[in-house]
């Protein structure tokens, strides 16, 4: 089973549905230009968005969903899905023992992060496993059944069969 692709399908003229398609790219524009104006600003500002890295695998029955942390603990990371939306927010705050030093170097990235994940229809959300460990969160969701195709038979309108009238005019 492939993973569903950010953008997803919408009827022509369906206002709202227009919404649902384009809420994902315009959140991750406003995203971008918000890292690029930070980027513009002072650099010794202490705070930015952080992009963790992540992974995404699948298997035959599991997705698998690993994002690097260093630093941060559970109680920093917050996971909700919504429209079939994994979202992973949190925020990596400034140690307090720094506040009366004076800080020559500091490469470390601080402040709040998020990431988005579509996954495919129909996840059973009461089965989803998250777990921290040594700065990385690995979230495990179980693939949805798949529903097995089924043949369903054409009939006629008149009733099921063809009438014998029509049986014996293409015998003559």
């Amino acid at each position: 089973m492939k993973l569903r692709p950010q953008v997803p399908a919408t009827q022509r003229g369906d206002h709202r549905s227009s919404a649902m398609l384009f809420g994902p790219l315009h959140r991750e524009i406003d995203r971008l230009f918000d890292d690029f104006s930070r980027g513009l600003t002072s650099q010794s500002s202490m705070s930015m968005n952080l992009l963790p890295n992540i992974d995404v695998a699948e298997s035959e029955r599991e997705i698998d969903v690993s994002v690097e942390m260093p630093g941060l603990e559970r109680r920093d990371v917050e996971i909700s899905l919504e429209d079939n939306m994994l979202t992973i927010r949190g925020e990596k705050r400034v140690e307090s023992n720094r506040e009366n030093k004076n800080v020559f170097v500091s490469e470390r990235a601080y402040g709040n992060f998020l990431r988005t994940i579509e996954l495919p229809a129909g996840v059973d959300t009461s089965k989803i496993n998250a777990m921290m460990s040594e700065g990385v969160l690995r979230i495990t969701i179980p693939k949805p059944a798949h529903a097995e195709a089924k043949k369903i038979e054409v009939k006629d309108a008149k009733g099921g069969k063809e009438s014998k009238s029509s049986e014996s005019s293409q015998t003559h």
